[in-house]
């Protein structure tokens, strides 16, 4: 059974990552610090679990360590009710699969099966599904390529995407 880790509404960048931690680039150094600043009672993150959030997930700076350090942690599904603008862009911009779906959330509990499908966009929690919000042609170009830097890298090089 995967892991179901479920945080509120309004979680900032810096309640992800402190900003004593900016200065490092190793995602997998910064996955040590996901959540630091809300321990003891941060929760328990191992590789592969769900990361379900409120409303407002990423709020606050614009600190590109925070989806950075969440892939570092190893996860990489995140459903949140709805995120904040730049750490959206700069989730998807480092290659991070964001799925909007509150009632996915609201449906899910710390003991529940989540199961999402990049493909289609749906989410499962406990046998019901779910349909996330799409993120469009554009940027799931950008998340089949690896990002923004592999996306141009593509373009530049003259390769195709890696679809």
């Amino acid at each position: 059974m995967t892991e179901v880790v479920i945080v509120g509404d309004d979680v900032s960048t810096d309640a992800i990552i402190p900003g004593r931690y900016a200065h490092l680039t190793d995602p997998a150094e910064l996955g040590v610090h996901l959540f630091e600043n809300l321990r003891p009672a941060a929760p328990s993150i191992t590789p592969g679990l769900v990361l379900m959030a409120g409303a407002n997930f990423g709020c606050g700076s614009v600190r590109e360590r925070a989806p950075l350090a969440i892939q570092g942690a190893g996860i990489d599904v995140v459903i949140a009710k709805s995120y904040a603008r730049v750490f959206y862009r700069n989730a998807i911009n480092l290659g991070l699969r964001l799925y909007t779906c509150a009632e996915a959330v609201t449906a899910a509990g710390p003991e529940s099966r989540v199961v999402a499908d990049p493909a289609t966009g749906v989410v499962r929690v406990d046998g019901r599904s779910f349909r996330s919000l799409p993120l469009g042609a554009h940027l799931e170009e950008i998340l089949r390529d690896g990002g923004l830097v592999e996306w141009v890298r593509h373009r530049v090089g003259g390769k195709e995407s890696a679809k």
